[in-house]
């Protein structure tokens, strides 16, 4: 007996040192457990008290009265499937006649509360179909992406849900995205993460970094084409445009519209193309859009006209043409000047780090998912790279991106350096890599040398 008591408290004690110092663990090693015997075992009575239940079909409380016998109790959703999972547990319910998935979705923190878990989330897998998904802890505290995620092409996992799913960039699904976040709100991790997950696909990078490049150049081996300031990437967006151009004058050539071809092997855009003749993508990156709208002279005022004018109009053809725009700042608003809303209309992927005020939410979010505002600004400073992610559907998702050092970053384009096409409308603006830079001292330090 006093063995079984010793054994009994070390596991305890284990348990115990498990969920403070890494609830991953935990959770795969006895949360998961408990977890599902306390969902099995609450299900019913929790989903009557959460007024998730709907009363006895006409026809059975008519049997029970003819034959005598009690009144059947209100029934829940039916499960269909419990699986568990790395973070979590996913619930596959069916819901019953009358029921919809509004209900479920409202009482997703009543359900968190009575099964004693972290997180609930629901969405519709097919009519009269939900599926619930609960994490046992936070699983954005200390991000751990998946082993293994599903890959295709121009489509990148970049961070991680509250949910405990992957979040991917698919750029096939949605072609431009604006990213904003303050200084020090995790922006920059993940546009790295970005990077990473591109270096390795059959795609040409090109960067627009008026911060002297201090981000993006770093990354230099993987990029087809870098600017480092604004005259330079009028230069770049003009010579986007005009490929983007002649991508379209090949798809026009090669769209076989003859009698005999079939309705679905005419191309419209380069992935209608045959693999020998499809151009390669290209996403280009914006690290700091305020500095491109910014302008102080007449002559910036026509420069920053061409940019805007330029990155609408890659935003709204360049799709089809296979050129996809990653649009970031600190800052966006109306006062950026004339085309500002109009090249937001364009980007359909919205993500928000914590920001500074309540109109870069709301031109962030305020015209397809007005309640994710609020929750983009009250994202707490010490949370670094948590952020809040959504798309034209009206959906959003709080996500946080793992963090990634400039140096392991670097490393990863350097290793895919061999996959950097070379665009011939883009050699001009193509980085030289291998120089050292030499820094010019201050005339304070030189006067102190001598």
């Amino acid at each position: 007996m006093t063995a079984f008591t010793v054994a009994l408290v070390l596991v305890v004690t284990a348990a115990g040192l498990l969920r403070w110092r890494r609830p991953a663990w935990y959770w795969l090693a006895f949360g998961v457990t408990l977890a599902a015997l306390r969902v099995l075992v609450r299900y019913r009575s929790v989903m009557d008290a959460c007024g998730l239940t709907v009363p006895p079909a006409r026809w059975r409380l008519s049997l029970v009265r003819a034959t005598n016998r009690p009144i059947p109790e209100p029934r829940p959703p039916r499960i269909r499937r419990l699986r568990p999972t790395r973070t979590g547990l996913v619930l596959r319910l069916k819901l019953r006649p009358g029921q919809d998935v509004f209900d479920i979705a409202a009482a997703s923190d009543r359900l968190r509360h009575s099964f004693s878990m972290f997180g609930v989330t629901s969405r519709e897998v097919r009519s009269g179909v939900v599926e619930v998904r609960m994490t046992g802890y936070d699983v954005l505290k200390r991000v751990q992406m998946p082993a293994e995620t599903e890959t295709r092409a121009m489509r990148v996992p970049v961070a991680l849900r509250e949910d405990g799913s992957v979040h991917y960039r698919d750029y096939r699904a949605i072609p431009h995205a604006l990213t904003l976040g303050a200084t020090e709100s995790g922006k920059s991790v993940y546009q790295r993460n970005l990077v990473a997950g591109l270096a390795p696909l059959d795609v040409a990078l090109v960067g627009i970094d008026c911060k002297q490049g201090v981000e993006l150049f770093p990354l230099a081996r993987r990029f087809s084409a870098l600017a480092d300031s604004p005259d330079t990437a009028s230069e770049l967006l003009d010579a986007l445009v005009a490929r983007m151009a002649d991508v379209y004058r090949l798809i026009r050539t090669q769209q076989r519209i003859t009698v005999d071809v079939p309705d679905a092997e005419i191309a419209a855009d380069i992935w209608d193309l045959p693999d020998g003749l499809r151009p390669t993508p290209v996403v280009a990156l914006v690290d700091e859009v305020a500095e491109l709208a910014l302008y102080a002279t007449k002559e910036e005022e026509r420069r920053r006209d061409r940019i805007i004018t330029a990155l609408v109009r890659l935003a709204q053809l360049g799709r089809a043409a296979g050129i996809y725009l990653e649009i970031c700042g600190q800052r966006f608003g109306s006062e950026l000047g004339k085309g500002i809303t109009m090249l937001r209309a364009q980007l359909t992927g919205r993500t928000a780090h914590r920001l500074n005020d309540e109109t870069s939410a709301n031109m962030a979010f305020g015209d397809i998912a007005p309640d994710a505002v609020l929750a983009a600004i009250q994202i707490p400073a010490d949370l670094r790279g948590l952020a809040i992610a959504g798309d034209a559907s009206g959906g959003w998702h709080r996500i946080r991106a793992p963090h990634t050092s400039l140096r392991q970053a670097v490393n990863l384009c350097n290793r895919y350096a061999d996959r950097t096409p070379d665009l011939p409308e883009l050699a001009p603006f193509r980085p030289t890599t291998g120089t050292a830079i030499e820094l010019v001292p201050s005339a304070k330090a030189s006067s102190a040398t001598a």
